[in-house]
């Protein structure tokens, strides 16, 4: 019997937790635990609240544990507003590696979302940025793939840039993309990888 009650106890304890996770205050305060898992279930009931996208945001950029990155990372990708937008976007100028990749991956999965910032990221001062933001067309359904890309090695003044463009206009590139990729390959005459992956691209949309 008093084993039984014990059980009872902890059952009572875990009820209160739950309930207290539904309130929005005391979500944003279990954000913060110390406890990882506590911090998985307040990012996963957040979902909940639109206006939760600034505190999950802020925990997301100093989150150490992965499955507590992951949990908000797919909170933010069902609330999907601009808060929660501009906020993975800005993780692509993270220092931790497994933070931007994490960003790129949830980032093409929201084709008509973020599409209106591809264009100004293209032209984004730090060519990192712009490599990240070519990384994201990779898989990205939407329209106006080709046409960035076709910008990006027509105006880009970074070899590294055009290069990745050009890695991914050989996989998606179409007949509308030829005049600018033979252009880009004369403006970097001196860059072998630049004329190797001209090559590739060329050779793979003429057999298309």
């Amino acid at each position: 019997m008093p084993i039984k009650k014990k059980e009872g106890k902890v059952e009572e304890i875990k009820g209160e937790r739950r309930k207290i996770q539904r309130n929005f205050e005391g979500l944003i305060t279990q954000l913060s635990s110390k406890n990882p898992m506590e911090r998985r279930w307040a990012a996963r009931d957040l979902v909940d609240y639109k206006e939760a996208s600034k505190y999950l945001i802020e925990q997301l950029m100093k989150e150490e544990d992965i499955s507590v990155r992951e949990v908000i990372i797919s909170s933010l990708l069902r609330i999907k507003d601009e808060v929660a937008i501009e906020g993975l976007i800005e993780c692509l100028r993270s220092d931790d590696a497994h933070l931007r990749n994490s960003a790129i991956e949830a980032l093409k999965e929201i084709p008509e979302e973020v599409g209106p910032y591809i264009e100004k990221l293209l032209q984004d001062k730090d060519p990192d940025v712009r490599i990240f933001t070519i990384n994201i067309l990779e898989s990205l359904r939407h329209p106006k793939v080709i046409k960035w890309l076709i910008e990006v090695i027509e105006k880009d003044e970074n070899v590294n840039v055009c290069a990745t463009a050009l890695d991914l206009l050989a996989e998606v590139g179409t007949e509308e993309a030829i005049p600018a990729i033979k252009k880009v390959k004369e403006r970097f005459k001196n860059e072998p990888y630049i004329q190797f992956a001209s090559d590739i691209a060329l050779r793979r949309i003429g057999e298309q």
